[in-house]
């Protein structure tokens, strides 16, 4: 879900093109979200192999990533750890919601009203272990690295990002830019066109870029006003103010100065506000971690899709082609630029 920070946050089209040669950290839970809530039947059905276990995910991974590859983009797969405590409200909340809409994903099939269906099935999406070791295993027998985040994997790649070792954070949501990530781009893994919900028209989704310290300079704040802002507006650890919204927040922090002044003047109380800003701004990060790509084990890929989970042997071979391709070209040009 994230913050909505969006009315607030300047952004810049690009093209994949723009990004050849960038090393991007990739959100991994944020897009295998993605993945598993978009790769589906017109009913909703998720992508299964022939014994009913979902693969959607397996197939975004490895299309869509080829894909950013062979533009020349050397991703970099960054997944959450452990959440902090605050989160658990979200947490909670969230599992209710699935759990509604797989009931009302149900009655919408049984209706045959295919469109609530097919909606109310990406409302029901969910991460499983069992998906997100799959999903480890593929990335590493496809050459990408893979970081383990002690806590959330948006502040591991704003670390990355904030490091140098790679020149943005690729997520859907805006927190990466609390966590304090230079550059944040945004649809990287989902451009292409996208059904309107309940409107039978179709909108190009196309990659942005957001610099935080554009952020910053246009709205005449600071990061750490960045922060009270979202605090106010609510996060994925607190539910936020009733009735401010991103550019609400904005105007009573720079009237006030601080969160503590908004509260003041609003007569307003935010529980454990310290501690929230301290989760963005002294996240839990690692430096126990690698970024190297390897070559591609072909033989890997096949067991596990097309032995495993029955996909097509020739459009994986062809997703493999994609990544051999663009790794032996670089390897051959720089090895030091590579590794």
């Amino acid at each position: 879900m994230g913050v909505k920070l969006g009315d607030i946050a300047p952004r810049t089209p690009a093209e994949i093109s723009d990004f050849s040669g960038w090393v991007m950290a990739i959100d991994a839970f944020n897009t295998l979200y993605q993945f598993i809530s978009t790769i589906r039947q017109p009913d909703g059905t998720p992508l299964m192999d022939d014994r009913g276990r979902i693969t959607s995910h397996l197939s975004g991974l490895l299309y869509r990533t080829s894909s950013l590859v062979q533009s020349g983009i050397k991703p970099v797969f960054v997944f959450d750890g452990t959440s902090p405590d605050e989160k658990e409200g979200t947490v909670e909340s969230r599992r209710h919601i699935r759990e509604t809409a797989e009931r009302e994903w149900q009655e919408a099939i049984d209706e045959g009203d295919m469109e609530k269906a097919a909606r109310k099935a990406r409302q029901s999406s969910r991460l499983t272990s069992d998906i997100i070791e799959e999903s480890k295993a593929l990335l590493r027998l496809m050459g990408i690295p893979v970081v383990q985040a002690p806590s959330e994997g948006e502040a591991q790649a704003a670390y990355l990002a904030e490091k140098g070792d790679v020149e943005a954070a690729v997520s859907q949501d805006f927190d990466s830019l609390l966590f304090g990530t230079p550059i944040l781009v945004r649809n990287l893994t989902i451009s292409g066109r996208r059904k309107v919900a309940r409107r039978d028209i179709y909108i190009t989704v196309t990659p942005e870029i957001i610099e935080l310290n554009t952020v910053l300079s246009q709205n005449g704040i600071t990061r750490e006003q960045l922060i009270d802002i979202a605090i106010l507006v609510g996060t994925d650890f607190n539910k936020g103010v009733r009735g401010i919204g991103a550019k609400t927040g904005l105007k009573l922090v720079k009237k006030h100065g601080t969160l503590e002044g908004v509260m003041a003047e609003k007569g307003i109380e935010i529980p454990n506000y310290k501690r929230l800003r301290e989760i963005f701004l002294h996240p839990p990060v690692t430096d126990n971690y690698e970024i190297k790509w390897a070559e591609v084990d072909a033989n890997g890929i096949r067991e596990l899709l097309c032995r495993e989970h029955d996909f097509s042997e020739k459009r994986v071979d062809s997703a493999i082609k994609r990544l051999d391709r663009h790794f032996q070209a670089t390897k051959q040009k720089s090895l030091d630029g590579w590794f």
